[in-house]
């Protein structure tokens, strides 16, 4: 098989698409070091008062920090709950799979405004009898997050399912390997990639969930996302232009850091 590289025209039309995708984002680079109380483009002085802001103001560091936490027990929720929808589905093949497997992603293609509505009800309703997962509580964000993110995890772990030989399974299950070990020494290390990328995605989806936040919360469960919005809709505070420079800057730190890897294992295998 000969591949042939990308010529001139298709790089130069690469770069064009990449920066007018690019641009806007970087836009909001010197809209943070305004010294302005608004967002507004600095006009010969460049301030740091916003970036300070940041760290002074602890709603930003509760903001962050409660965001990393419910993100990362709906992540492990989600993923684990998708883990064992996937295998159940892939193992026992059940006479009306396609119904299941349409019932679990019900939440990705129902309206943003009819999940946060019936999740809203649902954990006021909940709050009726304890007050750990109920409205305006960790627990009660995690728990709706888990909801709306379970479903990408069900397609990635499915798909990476769909690429494991049954044969193996099968060779496993006439040596005599019960369901536990089939699974957990045969099955999961060969999806262990599916599983780590829908981890990481569904972290990704509950950091950054704001329509269903804006419904399940008010005072007490104040994530970043929600903590921008309310930035946005009542003052237009320049901290938030400060605070996406920062996580511009994070993602960007991680996407070439995994670059960087794949091309050492790339060259590591050659």
């Amino acid at each position: 098989m000969i591949l042939q590289r990308p010529g001139r025209l298709a790089i130069t039309l690469a770069i064009i698409v990449s920066l007018f995708l690019l641009l806007p984002l970087l836009a909001v680079v010197p809209v943070s070091f305004t010294p302005k109380r608004f967002l507004s483009l600095p006009e010969g002085e460049w301030s740091l008062r916003h970036y300070r802001a940041l760290v002074e103001n602890p709603a930003w560091g509760a903001g962050l920090w409660l965001s990393i936490r419910i993100g990362l027990i709906s992540a492990a929720l989600a993923t684990t709950l998708a883990t064992l929808f996937s295998l159940g589905m892939w193992m026992l093949r059940p006479r009306f799979g396609g119904v299941l497997m349409g019932v679990a992603l019900l939440p990705m293609v129902a309206p943003p405004v009819v999940s946060a509505l019936t999740l809203y009800f649902f954990l006021i309703t909940l709050g009726q009898a304890n007050d750990l997962v109920a409205y305006d509580t960790l627990a009660g964000v995690a728990l709706a997050h888990t909801v709306m993110i379970a479903p990408f995890a069900v397609v990635l772990i499915s798909v990476a399912l769909a690429q494991v030989d049954r044969r193996i399974d099968l060779a496993a299950r006439a040596m005599g390997a019960g369901v536990a070990r089939r699974i957990f020494q045969v099955i999961l290390p060969n999806i262990r990639f599916g599983l780590v990328s829908a981890f990481f995605l569904t972290f990704v989806l509950s950091w950054e969930e704001i329509a269903v936040t804006l419904f399940i919360t008010s005072v007490d469960a104040v994530t970043l996302p929600r903590l921008m919005w309310m930035g946005l809709r009542d003052n237009i505070d320049p901290a938030i232009a400060a605070i996406s420079v920062l996580l511009i800057v994070l993602v960007t730190l991680v996407a070439v850091s995994r670059a960087l890897h794949a091309a050492w294992r790339g060259r590591k295998a050659g």
